[in-house]
């Protein structure tokens, strides 16, 4: 790479680096704002910014960069906080409620695209970030279906939209319901879809029923279980958009067919796995906070590919059109949740 581009990558990558930081730090001054997240208030950041800045040539190839390779990185980071024996121990418990969840997710969406003439790639992003695990799936998923930064941005507004939703006003539903604490644990771990979210409604779940972290802890690691969903999703979404390039005879790639950071993702989670299991405590003890500091640097990755993704988003436009994903992200949310309760129910979990 030439001195010139270089310097044309750092400027955007800065741009993005000063708004992550401002993001990150005003959601630990502002303890409240964790129900927003980070992220959240980046992309906004970078929808503001983007109305002042009239010429972004000598930063747009940084805010590229970020917003496609850095959203890659952060994924393959997010391997590091998977360990999956953890997963396995509740995930069998969880697993039927899980599954529903996303199938139900998944259908709805397929039948929206199907029915309401809304974009393919939003349908898909919206689907899986509601039924997997909100702005990650969405990082994760999007460059599997070259899914542009106008899209990215539009579903992690709706998928921001119902988070703050279902943080609020799911302990007062699970009161109301009568749920238990496994039950409730598993109704957030499963009906919320981003991970800022379900923390937060499990932490307030707690300080209602004076149950010390139990729930948290439950429902974090339900919802890290979804988290894998996104090594099948991915894997399906590239074999699909392979066939789609055969029909069309595009040339097919071998990288495109099996995503290369989903493979360093799965690849985190293996390494976390095996270190856990076989590592003496000296080691233990220094990999949890190598393990730690991976996980914090993923957030902040997602925290500034937002950032990015918000300075190439035109908000006028993303308001005007913003009806259809608004109701899709609704239905999606809402046949979520039902689901998770009967399937509860079913399994005699609810209470």
């Amino acid at each position: 790479m030439k001195s010139i581009g270089i310097k044309n990558y750092a400027s955007g990558v800065v741009l993005c680096l000063i708004i992550a930081l401002g993001a990150w730090e005003l959601v630990k001054l502002v303890p409240a704002l964790e129900i927003v997240g980070a992220s959240v208030i980046a992309i906004i950041t970078g929808m503001v910014f983007t109305i002042f800045i009239k010429d972004k040539t000598n930063l747009q190839a940084g805010i590229t960069f970020t917003s496609k390779k850095v959203l890659q990185y952060a994924v393959i980071l997010l391997g590091f906080g998977l360990n999956l024996m953890t997963i396995g121990k509740v995930g069998l418990t969880s697993l039927p409620v899980i599954l529903s969840t996303i199938a139900i997710s998944l259908i709805v969406a397929y039948l929206f695209y199907k029915l309401v003439a809304i974009p393919e790639k939003i349908a898909i992003l919206i689907g899986v970030g509601s039924s997997i695990c909100g702005g990650s799936a969405i990082a994760a998923t999007a460059p599997v279906i070259d899914a542009n930064d106008k899209e990215i941005a539009q579903s992690i507004s709706v998928i921001f939209l119902f988070n703050v939703i279902a943080a609020v006003i799911f302990p007062t539903l699970g009161s109301f319901l009568g749920l238990s604490n496994q039950g409730f644990g598993l109704f957030a771990g499963t009906a919320i879809n981003d991970t800022s979210s379900v923390t937060a409604a499990a932490a307030t779940w707690d300080a209602m029923h004076h149950t010390g972290s139990q729930v948290l802890e439950y429902a974090t690691i339900v919802k890290l279980t979804r988290t894998l969903a996104i090594i099948p999703i991915t894997l399906v979404l590239s074999l699909s958009r392979a066939k789609k390039n055969q029909v069309e005879k595009k040339a097919i790639k071998l990288k495109n067919l099996v995503p290369t950071f989903i493979l360093y993702f799965v690849l985190a989670s293996i390494i976390t796995t095996i270190i856990s299991l076989f590592a003496n405590n000296q080691v233990l003890l220094y990999a949890n906070t190598v393990f730690s500091f991976l996980k914090q640097l993923s957030k902040f990755f997602i925290v500034m590919a937002m950032a990015a993704i918000g300075l190439n988003t035109d908000v006028i436009e993303l308001i005007k059109k913003g009806g259809k994903p608004i109701l899709l992200g609704f239905t999606c949310w809402l046949s979520i949740t039902v689901v998770s309760l009967i399937v509860q129910s079913l399994f005699g979990i609810l209470r």
